[in-house]
Formats: structure tokens, sequence, C-alpha cells
């Protein structure tokens, strides 16, 4: 399963006939995850890693790996607002 790999798929499907499929490196053991408020960023938790991974969905790109908690479990709902 690529999720306990560490990397993260992200395919376009502007172009069925082509597909384009970018790999993210991260963190092992991702788990779920959802969009922040503007639906740039995908926000997704490696549980075992107690990482959570932000992915720049515009550039294609992981922007950032935070350090948390213990098993991380952010779900749909979680939003966070950088003050």
């Amino acid at each position: 399963n690529v999720k306990e790999t560490g990397k993260i798929l992200m395919v376009n499907y502007k172009d069925l006939d082509n597909l384009e499929v970018t790999e993210i490196g991260a963190a092992r053991f991702l788990h779920d995850g959802g969009w922040d408020s503007t639906k740039r960023y995908f926000l997704v938790a490696a549980n075992q890693s107690n990482k959570i991974a932000v992915v720049d969905a515009k550039e294609g790109e992981l922007e950032k790996l935070v350090d948390v908690g213990k098993i991380p479990h952010p779900g749909r709902g979680a939003n966070f607002v950088d003050p």
C-alpha cells in the first residue's frame, strides 16, 4: 500500500488519456486527511510517525512536515487557523 511507504501520489485528471502523476515524499504510515479552508493545501496525518504532512496542491510539492503529539488523527473536520 503506497500510504505506508510515506509517498503521496497526486494525479492530475485534466487529460484522461495522459494522466500526470506526481510523487511527493512525506512520512511513513499516512492515514487520513483533508483540505484546508482555501482548498490549496491538503493535510494528511502520518499516525505512527507523529507528523502531519502539508501538501501544496497548486505547486505539487510538500510544503512542510509538522511534528505533532502522539498519533495525530485530524479527520475531515479539522481546520487549523494560523495566527
